[in-house]
């Protein structure tokens, strides 16, 4: 019996040390995620101070890309970063109002992108990070009998000419972006 739980220890060291590495490394992984993502009109964000409940709010960025936020107003978050946003709130409370104000913002939800054509249940949907045109299928429903997966057409939220381009099943979707899916003719 002694003999077995010695076996059992290295393994259960292993299991250990495993989990801490995908502890460790799940913040690292959804703060690059954040780095690189633009808020936008939609996104509905969470945004606290340590140690002030009055200060820890959910709010929407409106249709002007603001919000509206204790003791500073309107803010401006449509095209900053998180940590962007981060740093101005912190740096607006921090003259008059706190010392030494600890503030987070996530963003709760992220705003919609949208899936139309030859899908079960076209619409809108929150954009997670990491979502492509198969995964946007797969939530719309999936493919009809007639779509043509080889013509997907992708309309960029963030270009100005608003031209769609045909893109493969595994192509990035961004928040705002519309998906066509085609019909086809066989």
């Amino acid at each position: 019996m002694l003999f077995s739980r010695l076996r059992i220890i290295p393994v259960l060291r292993m299991a250990a040390s495993l989990l801490l590495c995908a502890l460790l490394s799940a913040p690292a992984f959804a703060a690059a995620e954040d780095d690189a993502y633009r808020l936008g009109v939609g996104d509905r964000l969470g945004i606290s101070v340590l140690g002030e409940p009055d200060l820890t709010l959910e709010l929407l960025v409106n249709d002007q890309g603001a919000i509206n936020y204790p003791f500073l107003g309107e803010m401006k978050a449509a095209g900053l970063t998180i940590q962007t946003l981060r740093e101005q709130i912190t740096a607006g409370l921090k003259p008059g109002y706190l010392l030494d104000p600890r503030v987070t913002v996530q963003v709760l939800e992220y705003r919609k992108f949208f899936v139309n054509g030859e899908v079960q249940k076209p619409g809108g949907f929150s954009w997670q990070p990491g979502m492509t045109v198969r995964k946007a299928a797969a939530l719309a429903g999936g493919f009809t009998a007639r779509a043509a997966r080889s013509k997907l057409m992708l309309l960029r939220d963030t270009d100005p000419a608003r031209t769609p381009v045909l893109v493969d099943i595994d192509a990035p979707v961004q928040p705002g972006d519309i998906i066509t899916i085609d019909q086809s003719f066989f």
